[in-house]
């Protein structure tokens, strides 16, 4: 891309698109956010749904994920919040809890149409086969609409997320209070009565472990301060 060119020969390549760009800038932003072993497969961009949520995840291809963002609602979040709601996402991704291309439907209507055309014929053996082809999708269905592994897999990602944020230099008090401040937010903005217990739901969790943390983190101090001790009074 051509850059401008100042007196002196100093060349300013790129400025001109951020400063008018800012929905590009916090893409590039957030993309410098994903740790560096993903950010060949993983993609970061704007949605192009019509009233999109907040944040997607979306499977592109065989290896590549795209984290989608609706930027006009992004941008009026704090930045910590956006930080660690990103993350949750990208803890999504390390755990492999992202809902695949939904092959399901299509394998339990076949199964079902199946099962019903081998009852005309009654052909035992491949009614059993259709019945079980049936029976593997609804059970998949079952799992991937479940409310209890839903919560349970986001619950895992929040912590994946506070991992990473203290990766990337947040300490330990600050991820938990960003993410449960994210999570406020969240939960004040929602209409939904099932979404936003949702939330309220990861929030309690949250604040259960901030207390285990906080809790071993005042052990360990206190073990150092006792090793300390014996070292002046021993």
């Amino acid at each position: 891309m051509p850059g401008a060119r100042f007196p002196g020969g100093m060349v300013m390549v790129g400025v001109f698109r951020c400063a008018c760009d800012p929905a590009m800038s916090e893409l590039q932003r957030l993309k410098g956010l994903l740790p560096p072993e993903m950010q060949s497969w993983v993609f970061v961009e704007a949605s192009a749904a019509v009233d999109p949520p907040l944040i997607s995840i979306e499977e592109i291809g065989r290896d590549e994920i795209e984290i989608q963002l609706d930027l006009q609602k992004w941008d009026a979040l704090a930045l910590d919040h956006r930080n660690l709601l990103f993350w949750h996402e990208v803890g999504r991704i390390q755990n492999d809890t992202v809902p695949r291309d939904g092959w399901e439907m299509a394998a339990l209507a076949i199964g079902l149409g199946g099962a019903i055309g081998e009852l005309w014929v009654q052909d035992g053996l491949l009614l059993i086969m259709a019945m079980g082809l049936s029976g593997f999708a609804g059970y998949r269905l079952y799992l991937k609409n479940n409310n209890e592994k839903r919560l349970r897999d986001a619950i895992s990602a929040d912590e994946r997320a506070i991992d990473l944020a203290c990766r990337f230099g947040y300490t330990l008090p600050n991820a938990y209070k960003s993410l449960g401040g994210a999570l406020k937010e969240l939960v004040e903005q929602t209409r939904k009565k099932r979404r936003r217990s949702f939330y309220e739901d990861r929030l309690e969790a949250l604040r259960k472990s901030a207390g285990k943390a906080r809790a071993e983190m005042a052990q360990q101090e206190g073990s150092r301060q006792s090793v300390s001790s014996e070292n002046v009074y021993g």
